[in-house]
């Protein structure tokens, strides 16, 4: 289903733009304000409640920590479970990981080796696509433990890095483009 232009509209006009965070030159889209708004916050979740409610999804995995906001309610409305990758030493249990290059450095995150069946359907959801490293890292975590990567979520996404190109063949969806 399309997003009606007015609820992009409404999305994009409460997202604050904080220049020089979190460093100079930078312009972060700060999307707290959606989230504290109940209409706002609803609205999103319904954008992408119509989105995957034919697609036949098992499990979302929401990626550390503002796609568990995302994924979270969901994962709620479409009756499904949720998994999680969290960024290094973070989860109790057994764990697969994966790093990935960041512009100085490497970062690693991971999953519970038992968040995910053979088979599965997964929805991999996060808040923004940025350079795609995590995302990427997340994906390659699913297929790691056999899941099936439906497509790839986010509220906004900052075209001009092209993250979608290093998510490929893995499909894409996001509410919002910059």
């Amino acid at each position: 289903m399309q997003i009606m232009h007015s609820v992009r509209e409404r999305l994009q006009a409460a997202i604050r733009d904080i220049q020089d965070f979190p460093r100079t030159g930078v312009v972060f889209k700060d999307i707290t304000p959606i989230i504290e708004n109940g209409q706002l916050f609803r609205l999103t979740v319904t954008a992408f409640a119509d989105h995957y409610q034919r697609r036949s999804i098992d499990q979302i995995v929401a990626i550390d920590a503002r796609g568990f906001l995302f994924g979270s309610a969901l994962a709620y409305v479409l009756g499904t479970g949720i998994s999680v990758v969290r960024k290094q030493g973070k989860l109790p249990y057994r764990t697969i990981a994966v790093s990935y290059e960041l512009e100085y450095g490497t970062n690693t995150v991971e999953m519970h080796t038992d968040s995910i069946k053979a088979g599965q359907r997964v929805l991999v959801i996060d808040d923004v696509l940025a350079t795609g490293g995590t995302a990427r890292a997340s994906i390659d975590l699913v297929q790691q433990l056999g899941g099936q990567v439906v497509e790839a979520a986010f509220l906004m996404e900052l075209e001009f890095l092209h993250g979608r190109d290093k998510l490929a063949p893995t499909s894409c969806f996001s509410i919002l483009k910059y």
